[in-house]
């Protein structure tokens, strides 16, 4: 029987989940998006060009299309309470409710959450709800500091205190954001994302990535949304041991187990950003979603049904051996266009060369008469996949590399060069 299912989002990570449900072929794709994504709407029945927190509009499309499911991209609509809203009018939905969302749309719940029930890893940290105040803190505070506006920011709003700025640029930075922000100490170590399915009860875990944020090679610059991402053959990280994992693992289980308690069960995609510091993993945030750029390199890698996950999740029936991954690396670049993001040049053509092995996500870029041109976020991804790190990075540099016009990329994102050094870092630390 086939399953109709609607998708909300129209970005890169939105594409590698309308890429991985139509891979299995018992499901119809109805998508909804700000801005019409090429690679989705070559994979769809049917879509709608709306905005992504318009839940009327979405539920209208929905009943129209007969979807009977749907997953949410983007954490705005999530915010904006798409899922109570499709839920209402009998569409059941993979992404979490506006209650449940709060994880990651207010981080004060989050970090309240977390001390209140004494779940672990959770940073030092203090919540503010006026400049005043925060300033204050941070004038008699003898260490850096990061500062997180409390809502959503687009994955850009958090700074740190002796990266971005001293004392007084914190302060004029929490003037201008209003206040509404929790400060935290300031975690050393190396990142981790580990993402997993979650049906309200049960939680299954996807293999470890790590997102490259920092805009330019090196590691230098302005955080961006994220820059590419990698994998490891065993579905690992070599700067995360195995007692590392569990504790990471506990700490989300834990979350889910409150959620379920509080009377707002999580469902859908829980995604968890650790620093893996000298204490053991602390959470720097969860999303309530797919990570973009990870989705990309994770969905690829899927070997399950997608589809059936979708509908496990929803009966609240998944296990371990309803999701398989492929035992192999991954790499995911992603071309941003020129000045990006500070500055980012749009209109600008994109000619798109050879593919080679790669797969093509395409994310924030339009399509006229057969032409490709830039917008102002993030234009496109590549991943590749192989037995080895080395191989999987050259397939995707390659790609990368053909592709012609006003982008750019960071070369040195899954090279063994920025592996190697991520080790040696962990090690210094410990």
């Amino acid at each position: 029987m086939v399953m109709k299912i609607l998708t909300v989002g129209g970005g890169g990570r939105e594409h590698a989940i309308v890429k991985a449900l139509s891979r299995s072929g018992s499901c119809e794709i109805y998508s909804v998006m700000a801005k019409k994504n090429p690679g989705i709407v070559g994979l769809c029945s049917d879509y709608l060009i709306c905005r992504e927190t318009d839940p009327v509009a979405i539920t209208e499309f929905a009943i129209k299309s007969g979807a009977e499911y749907a997953v949410i991209g983007p954490e705005a609509p999530l915010e904006a309470g798409i899922v109570d809203f499709l839920e209402e009018h009998g569409v059941a939905c993979v992404g979490p409710s506006r209650a449940a969302a709060r994880l990651e749309t207010d981080k004060a719940f989050c970090r309240e959450m977390m001390s209140k029930y004494g779940v672990a890893g959770c940073p030092k940290y203090r919540v503010f709800h006026n400049s005043d105040d925060a300033c204050e803190f941070i004038k008699d505070y003898d260490r850096d500091l990061a500062i997180k506006p409390i809502g959503l920011t687009g994955g850009k709003g958090v700074k740190i205190m002796g990266e971005h700025f001293e004392k007084d640029g914190a302060c004029k930075y929490i003037k201008e954001i209003g206040g509404q922000v929790v400060l935290e100490e300031r975690l050393l170590g190396e990142e981790f994302t580990l993402m997993a399915f979650v049906d309200g009860v049960h939680l299954v875990p996807m293999p470890l990535v790590q997102d490259h944020k920092r805009a330019f090679e090196g590691d230098i610059g302005p955080n961006t949304g994220g820059m590419g991402s990698y994998t490891m053959p065993d579905n690992m990280l070599p700067f995360v041991s195995e007692t590392d994992y569990n504790k990471a693992l506990s700490i989300m289980k834990d979350v889910v187990a409150y959620m379920k308690s509080a009377g707002t069960p999580y469902r859908g995609m829980l995604y968890g950003q650790f620093m893996n510091t000298s204490e053991g993993p602390k959470v720097i945030e969860f999303n309530a979603r797919f990570g973009d750029p990870e989705a990309m390199n994770l969905l690829t890698l899927l070997k399950s049904d997608f589809c059936e996950i979708v509908k496990k999740i929803v009966e609240g029936t998944l296990s371990e051996a309803d999701v398989e991954f492929e035992k192999k690396a991954s790499v995911c670049k992603y071309l941003v266009p020129e000045g990006y993001p500070d500055s980012p040049k749009s209109g600008k053509p994109v000619e798109i060369g050879d593919l080679g092995e790669a797969y093509i996500y395409y994310a924030n870029i339009t399509e006229k008469n057969g032409k490709y041109y830039t917008q102002t976020s993030r234009t496109l991804a590549f991943v590749g996949c192989a037995e080895t790190l080395k191989e999987a990075e050259s397939i995707a540099e390659s790609a990368a590399e053909s592709v012609k016009g006003g982008v750019r990329h960071r070369k040195d994102i899954g090279t063994l060069e920025v592996l190697e050094r991520r080790i040696r870092h962990m090690k210094e630390i410990r």
